[in-house]
């Protein structure tokens, strides 16, 4: 995948939310209040995180590891699904703290053969997800703070949104432009 497709994929994903909090607010407050202990989310985001680990275990070629990668595919599936099953609490914080992990090594891996200083606004943006998602895995009540602080004011809930639409249309913005002319190194 290409920086271009992926910062235009990223810019888009990330502020649809954003919009959603803009046009309605109040209901996108209930929303997010509900999401740290949403099952239904935590279900769907353990399952896409592990799916995308297994996918990223089998096209590694682990030579030191190969004649025990079929095992260890049987335990990385055991443990997203056990822990899907026996560890429910914040379970939706702790699914989008993998899929945070694993979109920064995504962000990370293509913008690193982009010849252009600005590939940096993605990757600072992946080092802030690799943060956030070691943070939230720790210490998923976290984000529920996070989440109650941010939705608590709906003054502040609009500038939040605003600022993350401003973030993203820079990242559509660098992907239509300067991404997609940057040669690779």
């Amino acid at each position: 995948m290409s920086l271009s497709l992926l910062s235009i994929l990223l810019g888009t994903g990330f502020a649809a939310p954003a919009i959603y909090g803009l046009l309605r607010p109040a209901e996108f407050q209930n929303t997010m209040k509900e999401f740290s202990r949403s099952n239904n989310w935590g279900y769907l985001l353990m399952t896409i995180a592990t799916a995308w680990f297994l996918f990223l275990v089998q096209q590694e070629d682990i030579s030191d590891f190969a004649a025990y990668k079929n095992l260890m595919m049987i335990g990385f599936a055991a443990i997203g699904i056990g822990t899907a099953v026996f560890v429910r609490d914040f379970l939706a914080v702790r699914g989008a703290a993998l899929v945070m992990l694993l979109l920064a090594k995504l962000m990370v891996e293509t913008a690193r053969w982009v010849d252009t200083q600005w590939r940096l606004v993605i990757v600072i943006w992946a080092y802030g997800l690799v943060i956030c998602g070691m943070w939230f895995t720790i210490s998923p009540w976290r984000m529920r703070d996070c989440i109650q602080w941010a939705t608590g004011d709906l003054g502040r809930l609009k500038i939040l949104c605003l600022s993350r639409i401003a973030f993203c249309a820079l990242v559509i913005l660098l992907g239509v432009t300067i991404y997609r002319t940057s040669p690779s190194l």
